[in-house]
């Protein structure tokens, strides 16, 4: 039976309405092979369901109800149960199963939510935002830089559920690591929780270091010969990305804190030495965005005063111009007047001495402003 079949069945759905929701489901959705461990086909909210005893993974039990039952039963091991972006109808069997508050399994279905640690009960409940860097040629005003979704986690003594949301950040790879480290595994659902959530900091330091990139790129041209002709939303568009990933990044801090120093029923002190490590890492995003914010304002400062700087040789060269124009102007406008008796008027040199006076003063000036670099 699909792991589809086996929440509907959990969901206790009576038999018409069953068969009319896979009807809709089976229209809407491909199927799932839920055998592949990295398998996250991002048209299925399930994604995998698989059991863990003594760290190694138990074949053929892809039925949920079945995997929860042998693993209480026996009171070893855990069941890891991914899905991704499930609707409230899809997650209601779930929460029932594993007797998930309410207000969790809000949070878990509608996402947007900050990154937070919350108890309920027995169960921890954490929200992680997830970052990925987007690729681009050229770095525009409009640039997508910076892409962000979520996982939430509900972690109990013997289950973990992970929720995704977003086009990225596939737990697929990292369940492949994790079984191929029994050791680490054996640990039960807090070596989950803490695989994750180094995985996602992991991802935080390679996106801050992929910007890094794109604001060493617009400093150099902010410095170049022509940078007061560089366009300033390129540089407010990598602060609204930088915002995203504060956003992602900075809430986390008192979670992650938490988890490596307050005492948690389902973490172990063994693993919380594991998010002390994580907690470090963290730490040096979050320096790490907050010395880029700062550059990011230097580099707007600074591309504003060439600007300024541009602006003002403009003006200088406009207000030479102008005075080397102002003297045949005046000249001009002195012979202009309509007097009787004025000097020369009346003599064969006039019009050429008046002609040369006004060439040598206009050159005199241009060759002044040249030399006192006006022109």
């Amino acid at each position: 039976m699909s792991m589809a079949g086996n929440l509907r069945k959990v969901a206790g759905l009576d038999r018409v309405g069953g068969l009319r929701k896979v009807a809709r489901l089976a229209r809407r959705r491909p199927r799932v092979d839920l055998s592949h461990p990295a398998r996250s086909p991002l048209g299925s909210s399930v994604v995998n369901c698989v059991t863990y005893q003594d760290g190694v993974r138990v074949p053929g039990c892809g039925d949920l109800e079945d995997a929860v039952r042998l693993v209480r039963k026996s009171g070893e091991g855990f069941v890891w149960l991914g899905l991704h972006e499930p609707t409230e109808r899809e997650f209601a069997g779930v929460a029932e199963l594993f007797d998930l508050h309410p207000l969790a399994v809000e949070d878990a279905v509608e996402a947007h939510q900050r990154p937070k640690l919350e108890h309920y009960g027995d169960t921890l409940f954490a929200v992680f935002k997830t970052v990925c860097y987007v690729e681009h040629e050229q770095l525009t005003a409009t640039s997508e830089v910076v892409d962000t979704g979520e996982i939430m986690l509900f972690v109990g003594e013997d289950f973990v559920i992970t929720v995704r949301h977003g086009r990225h950040g596939s737990l697929g790879p990292l369940r492949e690591e994790l079984e191929a480290n029994p050791d680490q595994l054996v640990k039960g659902p807090a070596a989950v929780l803490h695989a994750i959530a180094d995985h996602v900091v992991d991802d935080y330091l390679n996106v801050t270091d992929a910007v890094q990139a794109d604001i060493d790129q617009v400093e150099a041209e902010v410095f170049s010969a022509n940078g007061a002709c560089l366009d300033p939303g390129r540089i407010y568009q990598m602060k609204r990305e930088l915002l995203e990933l504060k956003r992602a990044v900075a809430p986390l801090g008192r979670p992650v804190e938490d988890l490596a120093t307050r005492p948690i029923q389902v973490v172990a002190p063994e693993i919380q030495a594991y998010f002390r490590d994580v907690f470090d890492h963290l730490i040096r995003a979050k320096e790490q965005i907050a010395a880029f914010d700062e550059l990011l304002n230097s580099i707007l400062q600074a591309h504003l005063a060439q600007v300024t700087v541009a602006q003002n040789e403009d003006m200088r060269k406009i207000t030479a111009w102008a005075a080397v124009v102002a003297v045949p102007t005046m000249v001009c406008g002195v012979y202009g007047m309509n007097f009787q008796h004025m000097p020369e008027l009346h003599w064969r040199f006039g019009y050429p001495l008046v002609m040369g006076v006004m060439a040598a003063v206009c050159l005199a000036l241009h060759r002044g402003f040249r030399r006192n670099g006006w022109l």
